[in-house]
């Protein structure tokens, strides 16, 4: 594994969100869902999400998400992300979202 200096660590914005919204993405290539995440004072900001074999769409409103803010945005399909959701792989190729264990004001950063 490659080391990293603290300050490139403090370079990634990783950021908790609220989802609020929660579509189908039917023109992805995979299963997925396009998200909108309340991110507090940066705004509400849109991410595409293959967490279908473990989500469903009732079960992700209000959930809170680890995202990283500060990738450029990435056209998919007609759909425009701009957050990174983060999870992890089960080891059966199926994510399971990062999350925190008790609420936090969204928007507030990783530390």
């Amino acid at each position: 594994m490659q080391t990293i200096d603290f300050c490139d660590f403090l370079r990634i914005e990783l950021r908790i969100g609220t989802i609020i919204k929660v579509e189908n993405f039917e023109k992805a290539r995979k299963p997925a869902y396009k998200l909108w995440v309340d991110l507090g004072e940066i705004g509400i900001k849109k991410s595409s999400a293959q967490i279908t074999d473990y989500y469903n769409q009732k079960d992700l409103l209000g959930k809170q998400v680890l995202c990283v803010c500060n990738f450029p945005p990435k056209q998919i399909a007609d759909f425009m992300s701009e957050v990174l959701v983060t999870g992890f792989d089960d080891g059966n190729s199926k994510i399971v979202l990062s999350a925190v264990d008790k609420p936090v004001p969204n928007g507030a950063r990783l530390i």
